[in-house]
């Protein structure tokens, strides 16, 4: 029975998967400290050559990214208050408003973690807004990572509620630099409370096709993977 995804922003409109329409919904990710122009160049290299939604890459390689895929149609992405999501509203207006102007399309901004479990759900709420006002006014989109390793389920539930609330495109599930990785118990739950009106992607620790698979079966409409080029290749090869 073939696997259905969304490639809408928001939503669960469906298709059909295939290695194509697979890889339109990977965020193809470079998020190491140690990477080099050639690390980025090469990412950018491959995420033309198989059509990825973007390459989602640190601030400082945006403007490199930028120049790479100048004219090719694949977007740009970045992180912002990344990766512990503590910094104040302001710093995250200022980083987004900054990455954005250097070239990048989508900014994946990391939630106040510690205000949520602290039960400050006015201030969680106001940090998304912030950052759906500065990139949205920007022509940029923007995914709220819930970092879901670090929650409980009611907080979970909440942080879904926020983010939908805020306005913003996607919620996300983690960066991957902390507690946990993608699991489907966790997209199934984000994508209950998001229905379709809300992005879901699955971030952290996809690294092979089968798990890439249980994602989009959850109810992922994007993909975070420094995987991609690999379990696209498993999905070509399983059409041939």
């Amino acid at each position: 029975m073939p696997i259905e995804i969304s490639e809408a922003p928001r939503g669960a409109v469906q298709a059909p998967l295939d290695w194509k329409s697979l890889a339109a919904i990977i965020d193809h990710t470079l998020l190491k400290p140690e990477a080099t122009g050639p690390d980025v160049e090469r990412v950018c290299h491959e995420a033309v050559e198989y059509r990825f939604a973007c390459v989602m890459l640190n601030p400082a390689n945006i403007v490199l990214a930028s120049a790479v895929l100048a004219g090719t149609g694949v977007k740009v992405g970045t992180v912002v208050g990344f990766p512990l999501g503590a910094t104040t509203t302001p710093t995250k207006r200022y980083e987004a408003l900054e990455a954005i102007r250097l070239g990048a399309h989508e900014i994946d901004m990391v939630m106040n973690v510690g205000a949520l479990k602290s039960g400050d759900r006015v201030r969680v709420e106001a940090d998304m807004r912030g950052l759906v006002q500065v990139t949205h006014d920007n022509g940029a989109l923007l995914k709220i990572i819930i970092e879901t390793g670090l929650l409980s389920l009611e907080e979970k539930i909440l942080a879904c509620q926020l983010a939908l609330a805020s306005g913003a495109d996607f919620v996300k599930s983690n960066t991957g630099f902390s507690a946990g990785v993608a699991v489907p118990a966790d997209i199934s739950l984000m994508r209950g409370v998001a229905g379709d009106k809300l992005g879901v992607k699955a971030s952290a620790g996809i690294r092979t096709l089968e798990q890439a698979q249980a994602m989009i079966e959850a109810g992922a409409n994007r993909i975070g993977t420094s995987s991609g080029v690999a379990i696209v290749e498993a999905a070509h090869s399983q059409s041939l």
